[in-house]
């Protein structure tokens, strides 16, 4: 049954609003940078920052707030290090006496002292001291490494965030555009009365959806590029234009010789192993302390013309604790305890460094074979299809649920395919940080 004239004009108004609709967003979208001297003259354009990759790593490793943070840790070090190298400083006591009876007075009879004591470390605590400090400056310094490497992965994971957001924003554009000219013919179609009502809503509900994706990829993208800005200490103000597409290069790395190498240079090992070596050197120091230090200090003295002594004497005195009762022990369970935290925590560390090297491993194999899969025909194939089925639509040897199954396949297996090369790439990464150094083979 055939809709009635008040129906058609209703049916055909609105898909012609849809039309509209998607022409002026297209418009909007497509056109905006291109004629944003025109929109905004006589503004200020907002500056425009072009970046590789390796120029994004090269702007974040200089201007990262959390490395620079992290970076403070190793000033502070040294400062732990500067201080465990002074020696104690000398001790000056000075003093009176006087004798009030029998009509002396303190002219007469009073006595002033002055003196200088120094303490004396023994049993080579000083020198254990300066060499924990030397090791927690190496473990400052690995920390910042390691914290090089994680966040180095996050920002290439950020970086082709935006990239992949940028294909899902191309397809759904593609996709949008493409079904926006297929709804224009198929009003004019539908005015004639060669379609029926129904397969005109279908296209007009499936053009929305599409454009539906598009706002949902802009949003994609302009969240990825708020956290690299983060990432590389931008201002909102500051446009990223990214130059490294997201694209396959194969990588088929040794997986034995990445798991010695991770184990002999990721940073965290180096750190913990660092970490062990300065809880030894605080156990050598705790044992130290069982030995008493000694004081020892020199003085002059002299008393008024009444004294009972010589006038002038000089002072020489040494002072020694007796290491009666408190001889370290609790300090040297402490640090015994300590070092074989510090032991189990290396150990820990070293398992779990290999399996993520191993599951990065298996990972990266897995998705670079599903990349490999799409690009063997499997993209090809479902694009061609698309396009067969909307030929054979036109001519009438399709029907328009063809049509959309053929469209829907068709972006299902692009949009599988870029989140494919995506997560190849991320996993490519995950490697790369789970073995501490960059995959080239």
């Amino acid at each position: 049954m055939k809709p009635n004239v008040t129906t058609r004009k209703w049916r055909t108004a609105g898909a012609c609003a849809v039309i509209l609709l998607v022409a002026g967003l297209a418009l909007g979208s497509g056109t905006a940078s291109a004629a944003g001297g025109e929109m905004k003259a006589g503004a200020p354009s907002l500056p425009v920052l072009r970046l590789s990759l390796d120029e994004a790593l090269a702007l974040f490793l200089r201007q990262n707030l959390d490395l620079i943070i992290t970076r403070f840790g190793i000033d502070y070090a040294q400062g732990q290090q500067i201080t465990a190298r002074l020696l104690p400083n000398p001790y000056l006591v000075i003093g009176t006496l006087s004798a009030y009876t029998q009509g002396q007075t303190i002219a007469r009879s009073g006595q002033i002292t002055a003196a200088v004591q120094q303490l004396f470390e023994m049993a080579g605590k000083r020198g254990y001291r300066i060499e924990s400090a030397g090791f927690g400056t190496q473990s400052a310094e690995a920390s910042f490494e390691d914290a090089i490497r994680q966040l180095s992965f996050t920002l290439k994971d950020t970086y082709y965030r935006v990239q992949l957001a940028q294909r899902r924003l191309a397809l759904a554009e593609e996709n949008r555009d493409r079904f926006a000219r297929i709804l224009e013919v198929n009003t004019i179609r539908f005015k004639k009365g060669y379609i029926a009502e129904v397969d005109l809503i279908r296209i007009r509900l499936q053009v929305v959806d599409f454009q539906s994706q598009v706002i949902q990829a802009i949003q994609e993208a302009d969240t990825a590029r708020a956290d690299l800005r983060v990432l590389l200490r931008l201002s909102p103000a500051t446009q990223l234009e990214l130059t490294t597409d997201l694209e396959y290069h194969r990588v088929d790395p040794d997986i034995e010789k990445l798991r010695r190498l991770a184990l002999e240079v990721r940073p965290d090992i180096r750190y913990r192993r660092l970490a062990q070596s300065q809880r030894m050197a605080d156990l050598k120091l705790a044992k130290a302390y069982r030995y008493p230090d000694v004081t020892a200090g020199t003085g002059y003295q002299i008393q008024g013309p009444q004294g009972p002594d010589n006038q002038q004497q000089v002072i020489l005195n040494l002072g020694l604790p007796l290491p009666l009762f408190n001889r370290n022990q609790g300090g040297i369970l402490q640090a015994e305890v300590a070092v074989q935290t510090a032991e189990a925590d290396l150990q820990k560390t070293m398992i779990q460094v290999e399996n993520q090297v191993d599951i990065a491993y298996r990972n990266l194999l897995q998705s670079r074979r599903l990349v490999e899969a799409y690009q063997a025909g499997v993209l090809e194939d479902a694009r061609a299809t698309f396009t067969i089925v909307e030929r054979a639509y036109e001519r009438g040897g399709a029907t328009i649920i063809d049509l959309l199954d053929a469209a829907r396949t068709s972006r299902t297996i692009q949009q599988n395919y870029i989140e494919a090369l995506f997560n190849y790439q991320r996993n490519v990464f995950l490697l790369e940080s789970a073995v501490g150094r960059e995959i080239t083979s």
